[in-house]
Formats: structure tokens, sequence, C-alpha cells
């Protein structure tokens, strides 16, 4: 589960109706380039090196996946969308929106196009105190300095002030009036990744799947029959354990977790795997062990088609899951459709991603959201 990248943007507008150009920018930006998970005050400040109407300006933090050359391309792509004409003049002139990557995470780096830290950030009030309302923690990798101390030194004497409240896109989004979520899927759907996001951005506990460390798991894919029993007991005892271990560490009435399985897929898999007579014999033990769990607030299933899945399989790359048959992916995804219509008391949302790719399309993540909020309407 790969962390995601934190990225400090600042935004500006001095035409038209700057407050509407900043507040579609950050619209524009968290739903196709990277979720912003934090925005500033609006500030209004003087025209900087040039004479002009004043600008209104912003912060934002970004959680994304992508490079920072790639997020430069699109937030060019995004100014150019919402009307910014760029020339080869050097020199500063006035603009309907103004997108400057001032952070990204702790990096150092410089190219003909891109300088990160940006090289004036210390030298700018409009700057500095919209990233002290969201990010006064960050401290410069070269300076050395935070940003309580970068503004003690500023000599910038401009005027900048606050004007206004900004909406922040996941102010929207109540995702923690669920105390525990649930993510399901077949193998291969994006489930950890998903977990890992949402966990990222909405700061969340998570409870993850320790797959890895089955030792039955490599021998089930070479013989099914032999071991589909243990493999499937073993798989069901640390489940529980795992559960009950992670779970108490939590409140469930505080914090907000969100977990990649949830017990019962123990029982979709059995269902899958195993003889008729270890089936019924399984089931007696899980349901003694199902009553005791607590039951997820919100149980997200991600349906993917076995093509896609096979496809997922191959690209992440473990050995011992390239033999896995399209027809065993099949009898899973039917388990978990045909099981999940049983359950009347679970909150169920299935979303079908065969054609979205959470991670490296933000259209696709904030359709998950968007879908997810439409639980709590």
């Amino acid at each position: 589960m790969n962390k995601q990248h934190q990225v400090i943007l600042s935004l500006g507008s001095n035409q038209g109706n700057r407050h509407e150009n900043i507040e579609h920018c950050i619209d524009l930006l968290h739903r196709e380039v990277g979720t912003i998970v934090a925005v500033s005050k609006l500030y209004e400040s003087d025209s900087w090196g040039f004479d002009s109407d004043s600008f209104y300006n912003c912060a934002v933090v970004m959680h994304t996946h992508k490079t920072a050359q790639k997020v430069l391309k699109n937030i060019l792509k995004l100014e150019k969308k919402l009307g910014r004409i760029r020339t080869e003049s050097e020199s500063y002139q006035p603009r309907i929106i103004d997108i400057d990557i001032i952070a990204f995470d702790t990096e150092v780096f410089q190219s003909d196009v891109l300088e990160i830290p940006h090289k004036h950030l210390q030298n700018r009030l409009f700057v500095l105190l919209p990233m002290n309302d969201i990010a006064s923690d960050w401290v410069h990798p070269i300076l050395n300095k935070s940003i309580l101390e970068l503004l003690s030194l500023c000599d910038d004497k401009g005027n900048c002030k606050k004007i206004a409240n900004l909406n922040a896109p996941l102010e929207k989004i109540r995702l923690d009036n669920f105390n525990y979520i649930a993510v399901e899927g077949n193998i291969g759907a994006g489930k950890t990744t998903l977990v890992g996001k949402i966990a990222e951005d909405f700061n969340a506990k998570t409870v993850l799947e320790r797959f890895a460390d089955n030792p039955f798991l490599p021998k089930f894919y070479k013989d099914q029959n032999r071991y589909a029993f243990p493999l499937e007991m073993s798989f069901l005892a640390d489940r529980y354990q795992q559960i009950s271990d992670d779970l108490a560490q939590f409140d469930l009435f505080k914090d907000f977790i969100v977990a990649d399985y949830h017990i019962f897929k123990s029982l979709i898999f059995a269902k899958v795997t195993l003889a008729e007579d270890e089936y019924r014999l399984y089931k007696t033990l899980f349901d003694i062990i199902y009553r005791e769990m607590p039951k997820p607030d919100l149980y997200i299933y991600l349906y993917q088609n076995t093509e896609r899945l096979l496809q997922n399989i191959k690209r992440r790359g473990r050995s011992y899951e390239q033999e896995i048959p399209a027809e065993y992916l099949e009898k899973i995804n039917n388990g978990y459709l045909d099981y999940i219509k049983t359950q009347k008391d679970l909150n169920v949302l299935i979303v079908d991603v065969s054609e979205r790719d959470f991670l490296k399309n933000q259209e696709d993540y904030t359709f998950i959201l968007d879908e997810i909020q439409k639980k709590l309407n």
C-alpha cells in the first residue's frame, strides 16, 4: 500500500469573479488532479511585482500518487481549461487563475520548469499566510524553518488580509459519520488500495488483512482439494484474532476505522473451496464466531469483472496467485453477491469498478466518494 504524496498548492486570481474562480479551481483540482484534504481561508492581497487589481489567494493541501512532474502537467492543463492564457513574456501579468506548486512532501527538486520548494515562497505573505492556516507544521527543507519562522522573517510589506472562508471538498463527505467501514472485493479488486487512500484522506485508523503470513496459501493454489480446509480454518482463526485485537485498540464510538476485509469473507471463500461436508462443519464454527464480531456501519463491495481481476493479479506479480483460474474468481464474485443479498441488517454499497482505476484516475476515486456520500444522504 503506497503512501500518497502531500502537495501544497498556492492559488490566485485577479480577473473576473475572483472568489468564484478560486472555488471552481479547488473543485476541479479535487476531481481531476488529486484529493484536496485542506483549504485555507481566502485572502486578498496587493498584486506582487506589477501594478494591477488585487488578487484573491488561498492554499490547499492535496494528496496524490502522481509525481511532481505529472502534477505540474495536470495543473497547467487545468489553468488552460479555466481560461488562463500564458504568454512568452517573463513579466508578471493579470490572470484569471494561477496555480503554483509550493511544496511536494519534503522533496528538494529543480529543473527548467519546476523548482520545489517554490523559490519565492518565503518572500510572499500571500503564500505564507494561507499556508499557516493549513500546514503550520511544515518545515522548509532547505532553510529548515517553520512557517511561523518564515513569516517573522518575511520582508513583504504588502497588504494581505483574510476576507472569507472557503469550502473544502471533503467537508461535504462526512465519512466520520460512520465509525467502522469495511471494504471488500474479489482477489485483485483493489480493496487495500482504496482503504489506504480513504484512511490518509480522512485521517482514519486502518485494519488490514495479513494475507501474506498464511503458510497454507501457496500450497492451496497448487493443490486446492488437499489444502482447502486447513487454509480456510487458519484464515478464519487469524481474521477473528486480528479483528478482535485491532478493534480492541480503538473506540468504535469515537474513532473512524476502515478495514480492507470483513470476517464474513471467510464464509464466501469457504463455500467455494470446501467440499459439502467440510463446509457444513465450517459454517457451524463460523456462525458462532460471527455473532460475536462487531458489524461495520457501511460495507462496500468493489465489484470487478473477471478479465480485469486477472489483469490486476498479473500486474501485482505475486507468484502464488498467477495460476488462479478465471472460474475460481467468478465463483468468488457470485458468492459475494449471493451472500450480500441475504444480509438484511448489513448496510451495503456495491460499486462496479470494472472500468475504473481509482489509483491512477482521480475522477474514478471521486466517483467512489460520491457513491459513499449518497449512502449518507
